[in-house]
């Protein structure tokens, strides 16, 4: 089974960066999806991106300031998250499917204004 594990997440001021990091225990190369979701307080899992072999998708609320990538050797996807704002507050989920999902346990990402 494999397990996955978030990092990379913090305090920034808004309008900053932050790059977050799931790092996989096996290998990811077989995984036909993955992505991020997050989850604001006393609000419902949204999804934030996703990477497949048919390419990237983002939410619209992140599209063109979030970018979705992974690195198959290292076993690791990344978001790489700029031009953050106060609304990008949650905590973020990595996932992973492969006819069955996996998900990490969420990194905090908070934004100041």
């Amino acid at each position: 089974q494999v397990q996955l594990v978030e990092s990379g997440g913090g305090l920034v001021q808004a309008g900053g960066s932050l790059r977050l990091s799931c790092a996989a225990s096996g290998s990811i190369f077989s995984f036909n999806a993955m992505g991020w979701y997050r989850q604001a307080p006393g609000k419902q899992r949204d999804f934030v991106a996703r990477i497949s072999r048919g390419g990237t998708y983002y939410a619209d609320s992140v599209k063109g300031r979030f970018t979705i990538s992974r690195d198959n050797a290292k076993n690791t996807m990344y978001l790489q998250m700029a031009g953050l704002k106060s609304e990008d507050t949650a905590v973020y989920y990595c996932y992973a499917a492969n006819g069955r999902n996996y998900w990490g346990q969420g990194t905090q990402v908070t934004v100041s204004s």
